[in-house]
């Protein structure tokens, strides 16, 4: 079976940031932390170039894929740079390099802290891989249709979760 939309998909990948060449740099290995990724494909749950990449593939395929800025984590953006109170942060320790989860406008959003002075945090709202050309390592594990509550929720769900019934891999 090959990927196509509506499909559960479970695989293994490498994630290197290639920007500058000859140094690549290991930032992910899902068989090293024995957990494969599992995703519902397109249904934006995973980085756009690299879901395009998958899409056709089948268990057992393997494949490399470079993906450019705008097609991962999108292009650095200077605005995104800012200079905040620090009571914006309710007593956090805060140190540069301090990562914090907040709500933005697209949903979570990571906010990494550049400086503090005074009561004034540098913060940078860029995502921490903007900007950076990413390398995929990808072997497809399995491929199999997600069930009607899967495809309402918009994401796989968990072993031991209320599924449709499944037979020969076609939901009933």
């Amino acid at each position: 079976m090959s990927i196509t939309p509506h499909q559960v998909v479970t695989l293994h990948y490498v994630l290197s940031d290639v920007t500058q060449t000859g140094a690549e740099k290991v930032l992910d290995d899902s068989r090293a932390r024995q957990k494969p990724l599992e995703y519902l494909h397109a249904h934006d749950n995973i980085l756009p170039g690299l879901e395009h990449a998958l899409a056709g593939k089948a268990p057992g395929d393997t494949f490399s894929v470079t993906l450019a800025p705008i097609d991962a984590y999108g292009l650095r953006d200077e605005a995104l740079v800012k200079t905040l109170a620090r009571t914006a942060f309710s007593g956090a320790e805060l140190a540069p390099g301090s990562r914090f989860q907040t709500e933005g406008e697209a949903g979570p959003q990571i906010v990494t802290v550049l400086s503090v002075e005074g009561d004034s945090v540098r913060v940078d709202m860029n995502h921490p891989l903007a900007g950076r050309t990413l390398g995929y390592r990808v072997e497809v594990l399995d491929v199999r249709p997600a069930s009607r509550a899967e495809l309402a929720k918009g994401h796989p769900l968990p072993p031991g979760t209320e599924h449709d019934k499944v037979e020969d891999r076609k939901v009933l």
